[in-house]
């Protein structure tokens, strides 16, 4: 700002400079006329001649009032064509209080505010310490009240005690009165120390509760404290529309005045409605000044990862893992994602993959049981005790090769023609039967001899006591004959070596031994603990000896079971019987089993409705180490199932419904698990080819031997799938599925109904029969064997070495050739060949004997050939001639 001169100054003011400059001198500074004068001059002449007239000196007024004015002009229309104008003033008017005096209002206000709050307080605290001293007092005297009524109780139950202790001991011996002081001693110690125990465990108790209460209430103090300090800062965050303070204060001011109005208007407005509405009581309660409740959730986010224990079963499904984990499905599937499966929200996981998924989003893992029903029905049969246990038969299983004569060694001990009767003479499903001898009862398992049939044979030797191992005198050791000894040895049972046909006059049983000896089965006369018992089947040499050595070990064994109480045993075999419907046969291992039970077998239940031995005789009860065929299930169970008598039919019934859910849950996760995990690798593998089967055999036990078999014919490029299998004939639904499939139709021991066969001959399905497994499986080879994709192998014909090379204008080089070997013709490929390596790869675009195009030149002849593409040939090069030619593969 540019300054200004002692005149001006006069001149502005309205006065004379020297009357100025005397002003200037009282006030205690010189000025002569033409000197400039500074703003704090101004300001300090102002303030002396302000005391000179009384005043208190420059002060900033507490009000300030701004008047705004505005004209406007509206035309309104007077009628028609007419219009007149009318003049509008608008007048407004704001007065800005300062904002010292209005802070000074509100301080005044807020204290007296804080004084009626702290009497009201106060006066609350001492009502509440009166009302409490007397509900103390009160509960006090009630108290000891109690309590001296309490002593006088026991005092009176002691003196009672005493005097009976007293005329206890008056009747007790010296040494009794000893004992009874001991014993008083001892118990009075003990209480001692567990009073103390409890008193110490109290106090450790109560000061960790005290801190953890510490704790808690200084971390809640800090958070308290925070939140506080952001609501006042949050308050004083406030948003003005101009800068000058005075013109803030008056906005703050008419802020808060129309909070209050518009609050008590809503005030009232609703009291009005809640009194038409309400009672009297209620209106009364609000007329006193009583506060509404407010709605207000206290929930804090959580500052870290929650981690938690998620409970899993055998399987679970995505969703049901995500809601078990608190988050989303889609977190779940994009964290499977980054381990390599790819999921749906629906899949069903199996344990070990959801336990590995869950460890992954940082939760614990609980593995869980959800058998509870199960163990308690399988609990609810009865305790049968050790003392109950009397000797049973033993359980011998006949194994060894394949017509080694284990059918037949059998069929001499029990009198019957069993090898006759079945396909090709071998045994193709499990037999059981129970002998009784001279020399006491044995049960026989007869195990197929087939390599096929190695899960049935171990599954006779899980359920043997003994096994009767038979070698051909003959033959020797065999394949299976060393499959029999590993099975045996797994289920650590003792060997009975039996040597057949001794009757042939190439029998030779040292062989056999020696054999035998190098697989660790030594002879007892070798100094080992194996018996060898050389037999006949067809004379009977050497039967008795064997039973003898058998019941003798069975002796050594001790063999004992409960024969009383509820039955339980193992499934030897199943079938599904047209006219009968599901038959399994049942070892019995203890208890009895009788008809009219409730039995569970596996995946199946049911009460059994009949009973019949191995002859077909009905019988009503079965003892331990006793195989019977049993009708009446729901269903045909699986071969090696364990059945159990139980007491509750709907309760069976609700277990083996819990059952085949698993079984399907399970078996849906490893199909699922399993078509991830070959996804990507049949994609880079390329088209496999399937030879699609529905199997039906007669029996459970030959059905799974023979899907083994064929599974195992599986190679990289063809493979097989055996889209549905079952027991009993051959159904429609069966020739459906085959037609819809593309698949053949396989029978063992089976054949189609009528329906079936007009299905079958309509679509033009393959169907085949079959009762002896080496049939089978040798066929479905050669089916797999066609399904391969061909070779194809180049085959050289034909050698022709060059001599000399001819220009021709048509046609380029001309080779004059040699056939050193082989054929040359005018069709095939051909190679040039230099110095034994191959230049060039295409065709002859010529051939020629003299002048004349030939189809072929055979060895030791000349000709001319002409190269297509190709000019560069040389003299000593050889051309070289093939032709590509198909090789049929086979498995």
């Amino acid at each position: 700002m540019e300054e200004v001169t002692l005149d001006k100054l006069a001149k502005d003011v309205g006065t004379t400079v020297d009357r100025l400059v005397q002003q200037f001198a009282e006030a205690g500074m010189k000025k002569q006329p033409g000197d400039a004068v500074t703003e704090d001059e101004k300001q300090a002449l102002l303030t002396h001649l302000n005391k000179a007239h009384g005043g208190n000196g420059p002060a900033e007024p507490a009000k300030m009032t701004l008047k705004r004015k505005e004209k406007s002009t509206l035309s309104i229309g007077g009628g028609p064509g007419r219009s007149k104008s009318v003049q509008v003033e608008v007048r407004k008017k704001r007065t800005y209080v300062k904002r010292s005096a209005l802070e000074e209002q509100q301080k005044a206000e807020q204290e007296r505010l804080e004084q009626e709050r702290a009497a009201a307080e106060a006066k609350r605290l001492e009502d509440e310490a009166q009302a409490a001293a007397a509900a103390k007092a009160q509960a006090e005297a009630k108290a000891a009240e109690e309590k001296a009524k309490q002593e006088a109780a026991r005092k009176e139950k002691e003196k009672a005690k005493a005097k009976a202790e007293a005329d206890k001991r008056a009747a007790m011996t010296p040494e009794e009165r000893q004992k009874a002081d001991e014993a008083k001693a001892e118990a009075e110690r003990l209480r001692k120390a567990q009073e103390e125990e409890a008193r110490k465990k109290a106090e450790a108790e109560a000061a960790r509760q005290a801190e953890e209460a510490r704790r808690l209430a200084e971390e809640n103090e800090a958070r308290w404290q925070e939140e506080e300090a952001k609501r006042k800062k949050a308050e004083q965050e406030d948003v003005h529309f101009t800068t000058s303070s005075t013109a803030q204060a008056a906005e703050d001011e008419q802020d808060v005045d129309e909070e209050r109005r518009s609050r008590r208007k809503v005030s009232k407005q609703r009291r009005h409605k809640d009194d038409e509405r309400d009672d009297s009581p209620r209106r009364e309660k609000r007329r006193k000044g009583a506060k509404r409740s407010t709605l207000q959730h206290g929930f804090n986010k959580p500052a870290a990862p929650v981690e938690r224990d998620v409970k899993l079963g055998e399987t679970i499904t995505v969703g049901e893992l995500a809601n078990r984990m608190a988050v989303k499905a889609s977190e779940v599937i994009k964290t499977m994602m980054k381990m390599g499966e790819m999921v749906t929200i629906n899949q069903v996981l199996d344990q070990e993959t959801a336990s590995l998924v869950v460890e992954e989003m940082g939760h614990k893992v609980v593995l869980v049981s959800e058998n509870a029903l199960e163990q308690e029905v399988l609990a609810d049969r009865g305790a049968d005790t050790a003392d109950d246990a009397t000797t049973r038969a033993p359980v011998v299983t006949v194994m060894g090769h394949v017509d080694h004569g284990k059918t037949s060694l059998l069929d001499y001990i029990r009198k019957a023609k069993v090898a006759k009767g079945e396909a090709g003479g071998i045994t193709q499903h499990i037999g059981a039967y129970h002998v009784e001898t001279d020399h006491g009862m044995i049960t026989f398992l007869d195990t197929p001899g087939h390599a096929a049939f190695t899960s049935m044979r171990a599954r006779g030797a899980s359920a043997t006591d003994i096994v009767i191992l038979v070698v051909a005198a003959d033959d020797g050791v065999m394949p299976q004959t060393l499959e029999a000894i590993q099975h045996a040895r797994a289920a650590q049972v003792p060997i009975v070596v039996a040597i057949n046909k001794m009757d042939k006059p190439t029998a030779d049983p040292d062989r056999v031994k020696n054999e035998l000896a190098q697989r660790d089965v030594i002879p007892e006369d070798w100094g080992g603990d194996v018996m060898f018992v050389p037999v006949s089947a067809h004379t009977g040499d050497g039967i008795e000896q064997l039973l003898e050595s058998v019941l003798l070990q069975a002796e050594v064994l001790d063999l004992k079971a409960v024969a009383t109480g509820m039955a339980k045993g193992i499934v030897i075999e199943s079938r599904l019987d047209k006219g009968r419907g599901p038959v399994a046969s049942v070892l019995v291992q203890e208890g009895t089993l009788r008809q009219g039970d409730i039995v569970l077998c596996g995946l199946e239940y049911g009460r059994v409705r009949a009973m019949r031995d191995e002859t077909g005789k009905e019988v009503k009860e079965a003892g331990p180490s006793i195989p019977v065929e049993i009708l009446g299930l729901s269903g045909v169970p699986q071969s090696g199932d364990e059945a159990t008598v139980v007491k509750d039919e709907r309760k069976a019934r609700e277990v083996a419904n819990y059952r085949q859910g698993k079984y399907r849950e399970v078996k849906l996760a490893k199909q699922q698990k399993a078509k991830l995990e070959n996804m990507f690798a049949n994609m880079q593998e390329g088209e496999v080819q399937e030879l699609n089967i529905v199997l039906k055999s007669d029996v459970q036990g030959s059905l799974e031997a023979i899907s083994d078999s064929l599974q195992k014919l599986s190679t990289n490029e063809v493979k097989v799938n055996i889209i549905g299998s079952g027991v009993g004939g051959i159904t429609e639904t069966d020739a459906s599925l085959a037609s819809a499939s593309n698949a053949i139709v396989i029978g063992f021991n089976v054949r189609a109904d009528a329906s079936a066969k007009r299905l079958i001959e309509q679509d033009a399905v393959d169907l085949r029969y079959y009762s002896v497994i080496y049939d089978l499986i040798d066929e479905v080879k050669a089916a797999m064997g066609g399904m391969l994709a061909p070779e194809f192998k180049q085959q050289i014909i034909g050698l022709a070495e060059v001599r000399d090379v001819f220009k021709s204008p048509k046609i380029g080089a001309i080779a004059g050739c040699m056939v050193t070997e082989g054929v040359v013709k005018r069709s095939a490929p051909i190679r040039v060949l230099r110095d034994n390596v191959v230049i060039y790869e295409g065709e002859l675009e010529s051939l020629r004997r003299f002048k004349d195009d030939v189809q072929e030149v055979r060895n030791g002849m000349e000709c001319g050939i002409g190269v297509k593409n190709y000019n560069d040939v040389r003299v000593g090069d050889q051309i070289e001639v093939f032709e590509t030619v198909q090789v049929e593969r086979s498995l």
